[in-house]
């Protein structure tokens, strides 16, 4: 795997039935480096720490080889690097491949995946249109979040190398195939992870008291 671009945003205001919203998914790519700490990604705007940013969501990476399925499906938008929200664009990034709790070197910084990205509201403004959330659970490449163990630099061009696998092998895909599909025999092992992120275990047992 290697990184492709590393994005941030500035906060920027949207519509969103009839009120202002603040978001920081307009990410951008820069040419330098961008400097991941214990919570967030230095001067990347992270508007609302309910949903973003934290320990168990200081970045966020998607895999530069689903741009083109994307492209294909919203031909007129603007595209660039960052489309997704992402602060790291990785080449290679594989979802069924990826687990909960693996551990990745990306640049200086040493990183542990933590959860699948579950999209919102503020995405299909991003794209024009509320379908794309539909689109985007029934695609199944989520990309994913990232909890920062060493805080250090990321360029483009940086190597990601994963340097520790978690024994449980719960893949991104399945996880987030769970959050939308739920199976009520798998979840309760998947929420017992103890390297899941905590607002993930907190989604995954609502689902499981639904449906149990």
């Amino acid at each position: 795997m290697k990184v492709i671009a590393v994005n941030i945003a500035k906060p920027t205001v949207v519509r969103w039935k009839g009120k202002e919203v603040l978001t920081g998914i307009y990410k951008y790519p820069v040419s330098s480096s961008i400097f991941l700490e214990k919570e967030d990604v230095r001067g990347d705007a992270v508007i609302d720490r309910k949903y973003h940013g934290g320990a168990d969501k200081a970045c966020y990476a998607f895999s530069a080889d689903h741009y083109p399925y994307w492209k294909q499906h919203y031909p007129d938008l603007e595209w660039n690097w960052g489309m997704f929200g992402e602060n790291i664009t990785i080449e290679g990034l594989d979802e069924s491949r990826l687990h909960i709790g693996d551990v990745l070197k990306i640049g200086n910084a040493t990183v542990q995946v933590t959860q699948p990205r579950q999209p919102c509201f503020k995405l299909g403004i991003k794209f024009g249109d509320q379908k794309v959330l539909k689109e985007f659970i029934t695609y199944e490449h989520p990309g994913a979040y990232l909890r920062v163990l060493t805080p250090g630099a990321v360029k483009a061009g940086d190597p990601v190398e994963i340097i520790e696998q978690d024994t449980q092998r719960f893949s991104l895909q399945e996880v987030f195939s769970l959050l939308y599909k739920p199976v009520p025999g798998h979840i309760p092992q998947i929420i017992a992870h103890p390297l899941l992120a905590e607002s993930c275990k907190k989604d995954l047992d609502r689902i499981f008291s639904r449906i149990s």
